[in-house]
């Protein structure tokens, strides 16, 4: 897909992060943008920032966990702009600890967001993409999704299903609708608020109680997210990939190696190591 001018696209998680920055560049591509996102008041600001610009927007408030409300995305981009030709399964949470120790609410909760959230989508968006002549579906995983860092188990899970359900739906769509490309976004360290998740988390989970070590982990990865890469320059990888139909989006060299050393110690038998980068 090399033209975007005109066409539509669908974010979620829309009003901050690499989502509000997906849809901020998609708009400055000529695109129509409608972004969605569980935050109400954030994404009126970002909606009100993008019109300013005479940038073609809609909005729709919706908890991606949520099959019917991510239909309702889908439905609202069709009877608005009458079409959908890229969209962004972005939404997502952060949340974890020890593995033994994580309360089975946090796991359903980070799973229903941020893989469920995003099977919803490929359910809701892809049919219509079909239908509106073709386009892409960018899939965001994280660099969790291909290494496996500790304390951040239900992340992991959620991310590492992410990647290969898009490998899964890039082999099938190049079979059967060969005009619907598929990218899967592996960021390292994104300057967003994902460590601030907290915000949105159901009332059937409790403030975390961390100390000693977990805490100090939850303070150091902070520090890497605070000082991580600029959302704006990840949604330009994801733009030109996205003409390019480049697949795999990887955002941060230094993580390259982690991954091939895992693939090796794979290959070779041996057991895991720390995967998480010392520097940001």
């Amino acid at each position: 897909m090399d033209e975007f001018d005109g066409k539509t696209a669908v974010v979620t998680g829309a009003a901050s992060g690499i989502g509000n920055a997906m849809a901020t560049r998609f708009a400055a591509e000529g695109m129509n943008v409608l972004l969605a996102d569980i935050e109400e008041p954030a994404l009126a600001d970002a909606a009100a920032e993008l019109e300013a610009t005479g940038a073609s927007i809609a909005t729709i408030v919706a908890d991606v966990s949520d099959a019917e409300r991510v239909e309702a995305i889908a439905q609202a981009a069709m009877d608005r702009f009458g079409a959908i030709h890229v969209a962004c399964n972005n939404a997502g949470v952060g949340g974890g600890g020890l593995a033994w120790e994580i309360e089975p609410a946090v796991w359903d909760w980070v799973l229903s967001v941020n893989l469920m959230g995003v099977i919803h989508g490929v359910r809701a968006f892809v049919p219509r993409i079909i239908e509106s002549g073709g386009g892409h579906v960018v899939n965001t995983a994280s660099m969790a999704g291909l290494t496996s860092p500790p304390f951040m188990s239900p992340y992991n899970v959620a991310k590492h299903g992410v990647v290969t359900l898009s490998e899964g739906l890039y082999q099938e769509l190049q079979m059967m609708h060969p005009e619907v490309g598929v990218s899967v976004l592996c960021p390292g360290w994104v300057n967003t608020r994902i460590h601030e998740a907290d915000r949105n988390k159901p009332d059937t989970i409790a403030d975390p109680e961390e100390e000693g070590d977990l805490l100090n982990m939850r303070d150091m990865m902070a520090g890497f997210i605070e000082s991580g890469m600029d959302p704006a320059d990840v949604a330009g990888l994801v733009t030109d990939a996205i003409k390019r139909e480049q697949f795999y989006i990887l955002t941060h060299d230094d993580w390259n190696t982690a991954v091939t050393a895992r693939m090796e110690r794979i290959k070779s038998g041996e057991n895991p190591t720390m995967m998480l980068p010392i520097d940001p």
